[in-house]
């Protein structure tokens, strides 16, 4: 159950959130969660970097996490790393379940990790200059809401 994949190419959220709504049975609801990259800056440019494997593995270990607490059908998260430009999508997380608060709860619980833990080292280039990039303390304390 669930795909996982992580990619250096371009994705279309449209078409794997179709994919998804064909593969789920008996669901009463998916939630579908697109990230992309903002352009509020001149010559911005993201760059994700990660361990294959080693990032894999961290991520189904939320994953398995939010299967145990919430009833989840299925799901599917996509993740891009390389070289990104403003308006490409990042990441997109989709679950399904038989009731809606389990599909919601569950895709902002794995967007609230894989904002603030998930292995993923990312920079940004503006005008010339790079600067890694740290979660946010707004991501941290969302991530917080989960903690039991």
């Amino acid at each position: 159950m669930g795909i996982l994949r992580i990619s250096n190419t371009e994705f279309s959220p449209e078409s794997e959130h179709i994919a998804f709504r064909d593969e789920v049975k008996g669901a009463g609801a998916i939630v579908a969660f697109t990230g992309i990259v903002r352009g509020e800056k001149q010559d911005l440019s993201l760059t994700l970097s990660h361990y294959a494997g080693f990032t894999e593995k961290e991520i189904i270990k939320i994953v398995n996490k939010a299967e145990k607490r919430w009833s989840i059908l299925n799901w599917r998260i996509i993740h891009r790393v390389g070289v990104m430009l403003p308006g490409e999508p990042i990441v997109f997380v989709a679950t399904a379940s038989i009731h809606r608060r389990a599909s919601f709860e569950a895709a902002d619980f794995l967007m609230d990790y894989l904002k603030s833990e998930a292995p993923f080292w990312k920079s940004e280039k503006s005008l010339g200059k790079k600067k890694w990039i740290e979660p946010r303390l707004q991501d941290l304390n969302d991530k917080k809401r989960w903690e039991e």
